[in-house]
């Protein structure tokens, strides 16, 4: 029988209330020792399931805190079993003793994700629905809290079932035809598993194709801004920051080392990288400034090319258009406040690439600005009606894992190797499908992922 745990389930910073949770087999009896209603008459251990409890916390004769408590039994609970909840004042002290007295009567410790852990072990949750819990609380932007309650809510399990259902059902009639051939024919066999060997890739090629966006959506869109000095590159960050981050100076260079902010656009992620002005220098700590901005803008997800429209393109920016090639990048044609020497036309003509005008000083274009890295990254529309994302990297590998033992049942077909050789690699993307939903996974991976937990969850 499992232990009962307990631990604070809100930060531990002061708050208008806290929640310390019990979970386990004693959750009642540990409860009831510490409870004290407020005519004295109550008991924890009487009361109906599912329903809120007006009180106090006492050690013996001593009140800790006016409390309400609300009693959930198994398996109605979140993590399956028996579960007691108690709502204290949010003072960091006050949650501190509850948690020290709820412990004294019975409950030990709980470990970081220790609740979630529970939960799955006891199937209320399967594995890919426990990764997207810390995926809630992480989130950083519209989108990633979209796609984690989508994944949250078995949308993921729901797919990954079906393409496990057509693996499995192949398996058992290849199975059932080597054990009774006079009865279950395997001829021309090959042909129609190769035909739905194709179906079932198409859904792995579908969630595949996701990975890119899901991973965008969860971490954020890797932002460099690049230009010569003075271009408004560091303007331009403040701008969409939303206040003086960057020293903005009439002087070139003034940008040295890498100053990196994230900002939420349209519900999307930026982790905007403002870096120095690409020159040629004899400046010793400025060529390190240049160097930086190089290697980052070569690790882009998106490039913003910040070309100051007052003054004629030169050297150097042949030097940073040779860097855009191959990349996802957008030109901003700034100082439109000003005499132009370089023209839109122009920029296209030389990088290939969209090119917004703006003005950082006159805070003109931004609109615009936002609006074509919307389009360039999720072609102008995210929706969540039904969509699935893959935003785990460890489901991504699973998923190719089980598209490559597919691709090998394939090869097995095209050569005419003998029936069992399908089922081996067939069964072996039936278990790569699993690990993502918990039904073949080890115990270390297990305990690795509910490790990145937080304390109470």
């Amino acid at each position: 029988m499992a232990d009962t745990i307990a631990a604070v389930a809100t930060a531990m910073t002061a708050s208008g209330i806290g929640i310390i949770r019990i979970s386990g087999p004693k959750s009642r009896e540990i409860a009831g020792k510490i409870y004290r209603s407020k005519g004295g008459k109550k008991r924890i251990e009487n009361v109906p399931s599912h329903t809120i409890q007006y009180g106090f916390i006492c050690d013996e004769d001593e009140v800790i805190d006016e409390v309400l408590v609300m009693i959930m039994d198994a398996p109605r609970s979140y993590t399956g079993e028996n579960t007691v909840e108690i709502d204290c004042h949010g003072g960091v002290l006050a949650m501190k003793r509850v948690l020290e007295t709820v412990i004294k009567y019975g409950a030990r410790p709980a470990e970081p994700g220790e609740f979630t852990k529970r939960a799955f072990l006891n199937g209320r949750i399967d594995l890919s629905q426990a990764e997207a819990v810390i995926d809630v609380i992480n989130a950083k932007n519209e989108y990633a809290l979209k796609s984690s309650i989508s994944q949250l809510r078995g949308n993921i399990q729901r797919v990954i079932k079906e393409i496990r259902q057509g693996i499995i059902y192949q398996i058992a009639y290849i199975e059932s035809a080597l054990d009774d051939p006079e009865h279950i024919s395997i001829d021309g066999y090959g042909d129609t598993l190769k035909g739905e060997i194709v179906l079932l890739k198409e859904k792995l090629n579908g969630l595949l194709d996701t990975v890119r966006e899901g991973k965008l959506m969860k971490e954020g869109i890797k932002t460099v801004i690049v230009g010569k000095p003075n271009a408004g590159k560091s303007s331009l960050l403040n701008l969409l920051v939303g206040e003086e981050r960057a020293i903005v100076t009439d002087i070139a260079g003034t940008t040295r080392d890498i100053l990196e902010e994230t900002i939420v656009l349209h519900g999307i992620s930026l982790r905007m990288i403002d870096t120095a002005g690409i020159r040629d220098t004899d400046d010793v700590v400025e060529k390190i400034g240049v160097k930086k901005a190089v290697e980052n803008a070569k690790d882009a997800d998106l490039i913003l090319y910040v070309v100051d429209s007052s003054v004629p393109l030169d050297e150097n920016d042949r030097e940073i258009i040779e860097l855009l090639k191959d990349k996802k990048a957008i030109v901003i044609l700034n100082k439109m406040d000003l005499e132009q020497q370089v023209t839109e036309s122009e920029l296209k003509e030389k990088t290939s690439h969209p090119v917004v005008a703006v003005s950082a000083k006159e805070e003109e274009g931004i609109e615009l600005l936002e609006a074509q890295i919307k389009e360039m990254f999720f072609e102008g529309n995210l929706s969540f009606n039904d969509e699935i994302y893959i935003t785990n990297m460890r489901h991504k590998a699973a998923l190719e894992d089980a598209k490559r033992s597919l691709e090998l049942v394939e090869n097995s077909i095209e050569m005419q190797m003998p029936e069992d050789f399908f089922s081996i690699d067939l069964m072996n993307a039936y278990e790569a499908l699993g690990s993502i939903i918990g039904e073949s996974v080890g115990e270390d991976l297990v305990n690795e992922i509910f490790s990145k937990f937080c304390t109470g969850k």
